[in-house]
């Protein structure tokens, strides 16, 4: 099993320092996340030759691999213009995945929940133009859903995995998005179970339901704007049930990535990070004490 860091908390670091920060952290590997100087949000890839081999060069010193990259575009936005753009990052991405010696790429539906059926029109459209490169390449691809994309729930992506009917297309699940994945039940059992071996990558953060008291766990103004709210607080702080993840990842004897995927703390980062680490260790049977 792999645990890796999500480095989002660190994003004002340099390639190097955020390298070696993972590093001192604990971590094995990292997630490669969007990063403005790399390969940003919705973007196009900022990345030259000779910034791939100092990232290379970096994790080697440092003692740290990279689990995945995961680039997020509008590969299934409703506007064609810019679905177009995104897989051409996309394809620009991959490229630099292969650079990288990386094998694994990890991504978002998008889109948006207000216009489904384009966009699911248009993510398959998308990946038509996409699944023979990333063959090609021989890079694999795990995807999740996320609050406001085209698909929410763990239904809805376990079709769209079987849809695509690729033996290296397979599952992400965020735990931070638990209560979107089951329409605020928090049921994680059958969602673990209808994942099976397409699960390989778990991120770990918790979160609030955003379904309790009725709908009002969260109040946004005006009432019905088009907002979607979660949060990624560490395990404890929310109210994920973590001891059903962990045993059902230990009874499925799951040898995939787990990524610390906390974002809320980068004002205490260092602290939220190694804190992280241990509760990861401790919940998959893995533990090991970390210093300080």
């Amino acid at each position: 099993m792999k645990l890796a860091l999500d480095p989002t908390m660190y994003a004002d670091l340099s390639l190097k320092e955020m390298v070696d920060k993972t590093a001192s952290l604990g971590y094995d590997y990292i997630e490669l996340s969007p990063r403005e100087d790399f390969i940003p949000f919705y973007k196009y890839p900022k990345v030259d030759k000779d910034q791939i081999k100092n990232l290379k060069r970096y994790c080697r010193d440092a003692g740290v691999q990279i689990s995945s990259i995961l680039p997020v575009h509008n590969w299934a936005g409703p506007d064609e213009d810019r679905r177009q753009a995104a897989v051409r990052n996309w394809k620009r991405a991959i490229e630099i995945a292969v650079e990288l010696d990386v094998d694994l790429m990890n991504s978002e539906f998008s889109g948006t929940k207000y216009n489904p059926v384009v966009c699911e029109e248009k993510f398959i459209r998308s990946m038509d133009e996409l699944i023979p490169i990333f063959e090609k390449e021989g890079v694999k691809l795990n995807l999740q859903a996320h609050p406001y994309d085209f698909i929410e729930t763990h239904e809805g992506t376990m079709d769209m995995i079987r849809a695509l009917d690729r033996d290296w297309i397979n599952l992400v699940y965020s735990t931070a998005h638990t209560f979107y994945y089951d329409n605020g039940l928090g049921d994680i059992a059958p969602m673990f179970d209808s994942a099976g071996s397409r699960l390989q990558h778990v991120l770990f953060a918790d979160t609030f339901n955003h379904m309790a008291s009725d709908g009002l766990r969260y109040i946004v103004n005006p009432p019905a704007v088009e907002a979607t709210v979660h949060q990624h607080l560490n395990i404890g702080e929310g109210e994920v049930d973590f001891d059903t993840i962990f045993q059902k990842l230990k009874e499925m004897n799951f040898d995939g990535i787990a990524t610390n995927a906390v974002f809320a703390w980068k004002d205490k980062a260092d602290w939220s990070s190694k804190l992280m680490l241990q509760k990861m260790k401790d919940g998959l049977g893995l533990s090991e004490k970390i210093g300080g």
